[in-house]
């Protein structure tokens, strides 16, 4: 969800430059089921722009309300919202509606921490009964101690907390520039990972071309920077040449992502490793084992938009560890393993 918080700060940010309040809105606590799990949140500013979301669209109107107290009295306070009657998700939410406005120091650790790859902690401090209590409220951690989302906040002995970790956002590198890599740039980015298209100086490509993407870099694979490249990385190789996608995967060679993707068919890979292999005999089995190629989940999809979405629900299959499979013929609640 780090990539959720960084739309916020973006928002707020904004929205202070306008001299627009904004309070933030936290799940806290969860009975039963519900469409997302604690520790979701969103904003809204006083003008009637929401970022975020805490459910798939059924309790913000109630949210938006409520919230309506916050911005008046400056107050935070705690939200329940019985979703047995009216939603699907036959649960209770408890949120924490608070005023959102940390300060400079607060926006430059959080920035620090998106840009050097750091795990963010975070603690909701609540009461489920709402009596009033002013020192309710979200601090983070960014490494560096606890930090309010308003001055004057701190951590209260007195109150429950919700405690939970963000991890850095997911980064995919697609090493193409292509159509599908295109519309794989596009989608991958807003499922909210970070985007860097890999491409060949002579492919002559913008910035621009790829929606959503955070950079482009013309590198050869002799030239690409592979030190960046971590446990919470995923790789599509998608050139559409075999000479480059061979280049490019040795460039690879002692790197250990998440996720190597390699588009085309089965015969075709074959080839490529083999002449890896033959190139690189030492190289780490375990880096072989980790190649999935034809790339993408087995849905049927024929359109590169098709195809992309392929792509992204198998890189989300072995982040999650999960086997994909019909959520009807699941047992047990949706979230869990």
């Amino acid at each position: 969800m780090t990539h959720e918080l960084k739309r916020i700060v973006k928002a707020y940010l904004h929205a202070k430059e306008k001299d627009i309040n904004t309070v933030m809105a936290t799940v806290v606590a969860l009975e039963g089921s519900s469409y997302r799990r604690p520790g979701v949140r969103m904003t809204m500013n006083s003008k009637g722009q929401f970022t975020g979301a805490v459910s798939g669209g059924c309790v913000e109107k109630e949210v938006w309300r409520q919230a309506q107290k916050v911005f008046n009295s400056g107050t935070p306070l705690i939200m329940t919202y019985d979703g047995r009657y009216r939603l699907g998700c036959e649960g209770i939410l408890y949120i924490l509606i608070e005023p959102f406005a940390p300060d400079e120091n607060f926006i430059a650790s959080f920035w620090n921490t998106i840009s050097d790859r750091k795990e963010i902690n975070c603690r909701s401090y609540y009461t489920s009964n709402d009596d009033g209590r002013t020192n309710m409220g979200t601090l983070f951690n960014f490494g560096k101690g606890y930090l309010g989302v308003r001055p004057g906040l701190q951590p209260s002995s007195d109150l429950e907390f919700f405690e939970h970790q963000m991890d850095p956002c997911h980064q995919l590198y697609i090493i193409g520039a292509e159509h599908d890599a295109v519309r794989l740039s596009s989608y991958a980015s807003m499922t909210g990972w970070e985007v860097s298209i890999v491409t060949s100086p002579s492919e002559e490509k913008d910035i621009r071309d790829f929606p959503g993407a955070k950079e482009l870099l013309a590198v050869t694979a002799e030239d690409f920077d592979v030190s960046k490249i971590d446990a919470d990385t995923s790789i599509v190789v998608m050139t559409h040449s075999y000479v480059k996608d061979l280049s490019y995967l040795l460039a690879l060679s002692k790197t250990s992502p998440r996720y190597l993707g390699l588009l085309g068919p089965s015969a075709r890979r074959e080839k490529i490793l083999n002449e890896f292999l033959e190139r690189c005999p030492d190289t780490n089995p375990d880096f072989i084992e980790n190649i999935y190629g034809p790339v993408g989940l087995n849905i049927g999809a024929e359109t590169a938009g098709e195809i992309a979405v392929s792509i992204v629900a198998e890189i989300l299959a072995v982040c999650r560890n999960t086997q994909p499979q019909y959520l009807k013929d699941k047992q047990g609640a949706i979230h869990c393993p």
